[in-house]
Parts: C-alpha cells; structure tokens; sequence
C-alpha cells in the first residue's frame, strides 16, 4: 500500500505469476511490496515454485528437477537476505568440484585458497587428467581472464574450445558437464558468450562466487513460500488457482485482469508485471495488439492462436527450448554415496544417460536412501519409455559406482520438463523487461541477460521488472 497525500491507495500488481509461482514473479512481488505498492500475485497452479518446485511422490516431498546456486548468485542471496533465509541451514555449501565416482573420470575440487590459487591448486592436485589436459585448462583460463571473459563475435561453446585447443579428455569430463549444467544447452548449440559470462562471474572472481550451494530443504519452501508470507505480511495478496485470461488497458494509467477470480476482475490496477513463460506472455501481448487494432475475435480460442500473425516488437524471434529429466531411485536408507553428488560419464550410444547423481539422503534427513540423476538436454532420453529409462539410468549407477546392487532400485519415479529452459543459443536476441505498454512489463528467465535460463537470471527479471515500475 503506497499512501500519496493523505489516503490516495495505489495498486501495483504482479500478474500472472509464473504457471507455478515462479522466482521471477516472487522476486518481482517482493521487490514491489519492499517499496510499499499493493502486491496481487496471481497464480494460476495451486502451488508456488514454477520450474523450480516441490512435488509429493510416494510420500516423499521432492523437487521436480535438481538445481546448484552458486556463490555468484548475488540477487538470489540478496533476496534470500530480504526474506529472512538463512543460508547455512537452508543450503549446503560445497566448493567447486568435479569428481566421478571409482576414478571413472576425473577428481577436481578447489581448495579454500584466495582465488585463482584455489582453481591453480585444484588443477595441480587433479586425477584423472594427464599433463596436456591440465596445460590446455591452464592455457583455457589465461586466455580467457586476458580477454575479460568476453567475445566480440559469439560462436558456440564447442568452437570456443576448439579454437583454444582443449583436448578430448577435457572436454567431455570438465566443459562438456560444466556447460550443460549452467545453459542446458549441448556445446555444439550452446553461446560461448553466455557460457564465458558464468566462467566469469564463478570461475573468474572471489574463491566463494565459485562455491556451490546445494539446497537442503524442497525448492517451493526454499524461497517462493517465504516470498508468499513476506507480500502478505506487506498486505499484499496471494491468489493461488486464479487463472487470468486476458489483460486490458482501461485507461492510460490503468489496467484490468478478466481472470476465474471476480475478486481480481473488480480490481483496478497501476500495472502489471507479466511473469508468465515466454509464450504464455506473448499470448497475452497478442491479445492486446489485437484488441488495440480493433480486431477482438469473438472466439477467445481463436484469439489465443491467432498471436503468431501479430508483430510484437518484445519478442524480435522465437525462442526455443530444451528439456530435463530427473530420474529418482530409492534404495535402501542405508545406502550412502561417497559425497554429495557426482559427475557421471554420459553416453546415448550406451544408453547412460545420467549427467550428474544427487544423494538426497545428504540434503535431506527424511530421504535416507534416495538418489536423483538429471539427464538435461538429450532428446532421445525424453523419447525413452520412462520405466525403461529409469532401469538404463539404474544399470548405469550400478557399472559407475561398481555397485551391482544399484541396478535393482525399491522403486523409481522419472520427472521430465520437456520446456525446462530456452536453448541459449549463439546471438539469441532475448526480450527486454520493458514492453511497448506503460506499465506492463515482463519477468522471467528468458528476458535479456548476460546469464541463461537459470534461478539467478529469473530473480535479476524480477528485480529488474518491478524497478521500471517503482
């Protein structure tokens, strides 16, 4: 509640909060509310998190995919900080680190050393690479601190490494990983420009940006519940199952929502930040362009599908996108891995198509047992019949780990976000966070940003949205 002279009431609403609640919207409500506007986060899902939330399964609280922070994240820790979440017993701090299990790869973890001697130290003591490995990542991070981490001409990551002769072995244990884990993007698609500005802000600065925080607690409490209680006790509103279907300028300083709500149909907004996925608001840009030209069909299907033929200066090209799996596997709970997670050795042709395995049991008291794997990018995963997925990804643990027993897991769940995230491709021309409307503005991880689809880019949308319209 913004007061102007005596009793003026102003609403400024986040709209459309993300299909479930996502951390652009939280972040763009809460920055909101911090400045005292009248916050209505409408949500379509009856639970918060988007992309990044918790899912009940076989009596387990879960998250629908895995997610690292790292020490870089600044607007996520900033929020966190805001919100009250306090790091140590929200998240388990670990250096950085890329260790496959029985020498199967290879063994890197960074020491708490001033950067860069940390990585000049963790490079000198790692196994698994031989002599000209660690003399072409040497070459690698010399070249790139020399040029600032920047490209003048994007290209993709795998022409990068190429043209700085990394070698094989290198490339498929350490940028391979590193680059699907950050851009969820194969090397051979992936911006190089993207990728460097991660390097950059992790690899690049203070030994803490590159450390990496693992959350010990399911992503929907880690920071959208928490966001929820912080609008409300900001007499914002929360409006879970609401779904909007249209927006409407009513005047040039005001708007209005016809959503499944009477509630928020009466309200009259200052204006709204659209935290939707990337075509969820092109839709609802569609339907405005439309309605300003006078061309409202009366058939809101119609409507809906007719947003490709109208020219929106937003979105200069559409986006497309990549998927990820999560494969959960219970085993008994006395069953432990060596550390937190591994990296693992992927292979289609073999079909192991695990990238990296969690030890939930390590994160979480209650999952004793559990491991998750995340296969992220691979097409052909998501084409696999899930239970035969699940037993390859199994029989892939049980030869990783030298451990036969692994093959025959309790029971398995598999988990695929097929538009987890937009492919973050070389010279992708993402939207900006303003649109051609005063007062509508756009959140979301797909906005424009050095960073790819990740919780960091979303939070700096959310930010960045509400302060246009502070």
């Amino acid at each position: 509640l913004r007061q102007r002279g005596v009793e003026e009431h102003r609403h400024r609403c986040h709209a459309l909060g993300a299909q479930r609640g996502g951390w652009a919207g939280a972040a763009a409500a809460v920055n909101l509310a911090q400045h005292n506007h009248k916050v209505h986060w409408i949500e379509a899902s009856r639970q918060l998190g988007g992309r990044a939330r918790a899912v009940e399964l076989h009596g387990k609280i879960l998250d629908n995919g895995q997610h690292i922070l790292l020490g870089a994240y600044t607007s996520c820790l900033a929020l966190f900080k805001t919100l009250n979440i306090t790091v140590e017993k929200s998240l388990l701090r670990l250096p950085l680190q890329m260790v496959y299990p029985n020498q199967s790869g290879m063994h890197f973890v960074a020491p708490k050393l001033p950067a860069p001697l940390h990585l000049a130290f963790a490079l000198f003591k790692a196994q698994g690479l031989d002599r000209a490995d660690k003399m072409a990542l040497a070459r690698f991070s010399t070249t790139a601190r020399w040029m600032d981490w920047q490209l003048n001409d994007d290209c993709s990551v795998a022409e990068l490494l190429q043209r700085y002769e990394q070698t094989a072995r290198l490339i498929q244990l350490m940028w391979n990983p590193l680059c699907i884990a950050a851009l969820n993007t194969p090397p051979e698609r992936a911006s190089a420009k993207v990728f460097l500005a991660v390097l950059r802000d992790s690899l690049g600065a203070k030994r803490s940006a590159s450390d990496m925080l693992l959350p010990t607690t399911d992503l929907s409490a880690l920071m959208p519940h928490a966001a929820a209680q912080f609008i409300q006790n900001k007499a914002g509103h929360v409006h879970l199952g609401t779904t909007a279907h249209s927006i409407h300028k009513t005047h040039p300083e005001h708007w209005r929502i016809e959503s499944s709500s009477p509630e928020i149909n009466a309200v009259q907004f200052d204006a709204i930040v659209l935290a939707t996925p990337a075509e969820t608001s092109k839709r609802f840009l569609a339907q405005l362009a439309l309605n300003q030209h006078d061309q409202v069909s009366p058939n809101h299907e119609a409507l809906i599908d007719s947003h490709k033929s109208v020219s929106l200066p937003e979105f200069p090209q559409d986006l497309s996108y990549e998927s990820i799996t999560t494969c959960y596997l219970q085993y008994p709970s006395s069953f432990k891995l060596a550390r937190p997670f591994f990296a693992l050795v992927d292979n289609p042709n073999q079909h192991c198509w695990g990238q990296f395995v969690f030890d939930r049991g390590q994160l979480h008291q209650a999952q004793q047992g559990l491991l998750a794997v995340v296969v992220s990018a691979a097409v052909e995963a998501i084409a696999i019949e899930r239970e035969a997925l699940a037993l390859q990804i199994a029989a892939q643990l049980a030869h990783a780990f030298a451990a036969p027993e692994l093959a025959n897991p309790l029971w398995h769940q598999v988990i695929s976000e097929k538009r987890a995230t937009f492919s973050c491709t070389p010279n992708l021309q993402r939207p900006a966070n303003q649109t051609s409307h005063t007062g509508l503005v756009l959140a979301g991880d797909y906005t424009a940003c050095d960073y790819p689809a990740t919780l960091e880019s979303a939070v700096r949308s959310g930010i960045a949205a509400a302060q246009l319209l502070s």
